[in-house]
């Protein structure tokens, strides 16, 4: 079900053709919005922008999107001359809020037609950036197989998000990283934690997710692989293709399913990892069917000390790495044969 948030336009909003479980009426601050709403489940929230205090401060939105996920917030814009500006517009973008509009009748397309990234892209500015070329942009397309990267130079987006809590992204995207870059010029970036710190590599880089755009933008050319942690807000729409970490421990997966009984139906066609597990694959066969979903590769837990881990050489080889030297991994073979 939805839920709206109105002021000046709550009058055109009681005539949408939408069923909402909950509205609320009047003009808040961005910390009552939060608390309003931050336990509260639902599909999509429809926000009059009028109801934000102090809305033409981007800050006031700024503070809603780092504190909430805008994917499902469909912002109705109002007419004033600073928020349809073209800064204001861009600002938002940045902010990875793609859903918004001054039409009401748009407002029911947007529910289930979404906007990605590629349809708000024209509101982005960079200052003193040079976007990314349309003939490259063709070579970061989303890839749905194990495509060979030999033919042409061509750099790969790869996010790593997690879906239950804490599933290791930030770990394992140094991993990753660790194993690609003795073949790739490969960087790793996280967005808006700063975990990496604690890992004492230099190379590795930090951004916010409003930034996430420029970094990638100013590093496209430098570069064969980008290893993103996306945390909460980085945006999964600027990547070639994201892998998407499930911890398969039974606490984790029922307070995901609490949280969102949609979770595994939102990952159909997407590739899903299990981190740190210790199913089979037989287990992981009953997991499969149980959630209705495809497990794209099982990771069991790895020993973070370590520089080489045969099944990490597995997981890139299947995403398409075909440089790495499989024959020289760890003496002795697979350190886990069941898992292929």
């Amino acid at each position: 079900m939805n839920v709206k948030v109105t002021n000046k336009y709550s009058s055109l909003l009681a005539n949408l053709d939408v069923d909402f479980i909950k509205s609320i009426e009047g003009e808040f601050t961005p910390e009552e919005i939060i608390m309003q709403f931050n336990n509260f489940f639902y599909n999509k929230m429809i926000l009059d922008i009028t109801a934000v205090k102090g809305y033409q401060d981007i800050t006031k939105i700024q503070e809603l999107s780092v504190n909430m996920d805008m994917s499902k917030v469909i912002l109705l814009l109002d007419d004033s001359e600073v928020v349809n500006s073209p800064r204001y517009l861009s600002q938002l973008v940045s902010m990875g809020i793609y859903n918004f509009t001054r039409n009401i009748d748009a407002i029911k397309f947007l529910i289930d037609n979404p906007n990605s990234y590629k349809d708000v892209a024209q509101y982005h500015q960079l200052n003193n950036v040079m976007t990314v070329p349309e003939t490259e942009k063709e070579n970061v397309s989303p890839s749905s197989n194990t495509s060979s990267m030999e033919s042409s130079h061509q750099v790969r987006i790869i996010g790593i998000k997690n879906v239950t809590e804490h599933a290791g992204s930030t770990t394992l995207t140094y991993l990753l990283k660790k194993h690609l870059e003795k073949k790739y010029k490969v960087v790793a970036v996280e967005v808006d934690d700063n975990d990496f710190v604690y890992l004492n590599d230099k190379s590795l880089k930090h951004t916010s997710h409003m930034d996430l755009q420029s970094f990638i933008t100013l590093n496209y050319n430098n570069f064969d692989v980008m290893l993103i942690d996306l945390n909460s807000q980085g945006s999964e729409s600027l990547c070639s293709e994201v892998l998407y970490l499930i911890e398969p421990g039974l606490i984790k997966l029922n307070k995901l399913i609490r949280q969102d009984r949609q979770a595994f139906e939102k990952l159909k066609g997407k590739k899903i990892i299990l981190n740190r597990s210790v199913l089979n694959s037989t287990d992981v066969a009953d997991f499969e069917y149980e959630s209705r979903s495809k497990v794209y590769f099982n990771i069991p837990y790895l020993d973070d000390k370590l520089d080489k881990h045969h099944v990490l050489d597995e997981l890139l080889m299947k995403l398409g790495f075909s440089r790495l030297d499989t024959e020289n991994s760890e003496k002795g073979g697979k350190l886990f044969s069941i898992f292929k």
